[in-house]
C-alpha cells in the first residue's frame, strides 16, 4: 500500500486494519503487528475526538514527523463505550515535548483532539485525581453566581478574571472579592448549591475511576459549601475549599482559615500522594486557571480541562472542548 493509498482509507477502512488493542508498525504503508518496550521511556502522542480516517492518520504523522518525532508503533483503542476509539503514536527516541498550544492549533484545524504523554498514569492500578471545582468540576464560576444575586456581578467578574489569568494574586483577589459579598442571605447560598450544574463527563468519569480503585478529591479555590455539595453529587473521598463567614445567616465578606491558593493545592496533592502511598506517575491533577498550575506541575500528570491559553501552554496535556470522560484516553494507554 502507497502512502497515497493510506491516505484514501475511509474511518471504516482503516478501523479494519487497526484492531482494537494491537500495537501495529508502519513500514513502506503497511501495518504489521509489533509490541512496544516493557516500562515504555518513550513519548505517547495521543489523538482523539473524531473517527479517523487515512487522511488524519497521514496529517499526524506528517506533523509528528516534523517536529523530530518518529513513530515506532501505532495502537488504537477505546477506553470507554461512550467515547470514540483513539488512535496513539509512540515514538521509542523522543523525550521532549511539544507546547500543547502548538499541539492544540493544529488538531482544531483538523477537527480533533492531540495530546502528549511520556509516563501515562494506569488506570488499572490505584491512583489519584486531585480536581478543582470551579469551571472544572462544574460548569460554573461559585464566587461570580453568588455575586449576581448581590447585584456586584460585574465587579467580582472582573477581579475573577484577573486571578484566573494570573495576572492578580489569587489570596488577594479572594479577598477583595468575598468583600463585596457581605450581607448575601445564607438561604440563597443553600438555592444556589442545590443546583449545581456538573461539567459533562465529570460524573462517568469519577464512577469509572472509583470502581478502579482510585482516589479523588477536590481542591478549590472556591468555597466549602459548594465543595460538599460536589463530593456528594460524585462520591468524592474529600474536598478543601475555603470558608466562608456566617453571622446572623449572612455572610460577612470574611473568609476563614487558610486560603486554598495554589501553593496549598499542590500541598493538598502532595498529602494524599504520601497518605496514598502512591508513585507520582499515579497521580493527576485537572484545572482550568492559572492558580491550578503548580499543582498540575507537582502532579504526574496536569491536565488543563477547558483551560486558558496560559493554562493550556504550562500543562502537560490539555482536554480543549467536549466531554471530561475524554480523560480516560490518557489513563487506559495499551502498554
Amino acid at each position: 500500500m502507497t502512502l497515497e493509498r493510506l491516505a484514501a482509507l475511509s474511518p471504516a477502512q482503516l478501523s479494519s486494519q487497526l484492531v482494537l488493542g494491537n500495537w501495529y508498525q508502519l513500514v513502506e504503508a503497511e501495518f504489521t503487528k509489533t509490541h512496544i518496550p516493557d516500562n515504555p521511556q518513550g513519548t505517547f502522542s495521543v489523538a482523539f475526538g473524531a473517527q479517523f480516517d487515512g487522511e488524519n492518520f497521514e496529517d499526524i504523522l506528517n506533523f509528528l514527523n516534523a517536529n523530530n518525532i518518529l513513530v515506532s508503533g501505532v495502537c488504537r483503542y477505546q477506553p470507554d463505550p461512550q467515547l470514540a476509539p483513539a488512535i496513539c503514536f509512540y515514538s521509542n527516541d523522543f523525550n521532549g515535548s511539544l507546547n500543547p498550544l502548538v499541539m492544540n492549533e493544529f488538531a482544531h484545524a483538523k477537527g480533533f483532539q492531540l495530546v502528549q504523554l511520556n509516563t501515562p498514569p494506569n488506570l488499572h492500578e490505584p491512583g489519584l485525581l486531585v480536581m478543582d471545582m470551579d469551571s472544572t468540576a462544574i460548569t460554573i464560576e461559585c464566587i461570580d453566581e453568588i455575586a449576581r444575586l448581590a447585584n456586584v456581578y460585574d465587579e467580582v467578574a472582573a477581579v475573577t478574571a484577573q486571578a484566573m489569568a494570573g495576572k492578580l494574586d489569587f489570596s488577594e483577589s479572594l479577598y477583595q472579592r468575598v468583600a463585596k459579598l457581605e450581607g448575601i442571605e445564607q438561604s440563597l447560598i443553600d438555592e444556589l448549591k442545590s443546583t449545581l450544574p456538573l461539567m459533562p463527563g465529570i460524573d462517568a468519569l469519577c464512577r469509572v475511576l472509583k470502581q478502579h480503585n482510585w482516589y479523588l478529591a477536590i481542591a478549590s479555590g472556591g468555597f466549602v459549601p459548594f465543595a460538599k455539595q460536589v463530593q456528594t453529587l460524585l462520591n468524592l473521598d474529600e474536598v478543601h475549599a475555603n470558608e466562608l463567614e456566617f453571622k446572623d445567616n449572612k455572610l460577612t465578606g470574611k473568609v476563614l482559615g487558610t486560603i486554598v491558593d495554589a501553593n496549598q493545592k499542590a500541598r493538598v496533592l502532595d498529602m494524599l500522594q504520601k497518605q496514598l502511598s502512591l508513585p507520582s506517575h499515579q497521580t493527576v491533577a485537572i484545572g482550568d486557571g492559572a492558580n491550578d498550575l503548580v499543582m498540575m506541575k507537582e502532579a504526574g500528570l496536569g491536565v488543563a480541562v477547558h483551560g486558558k491559553p496560559k493554562v493550556v501552554e504550562q500543562a502537560q496535556a490539555a482536554i480543549c472542548e467536549g466531554s471530561l470522560l475524554q480523560l480516560l484516553y490518557l489513563l487506559t494507554i495499551p502498554k
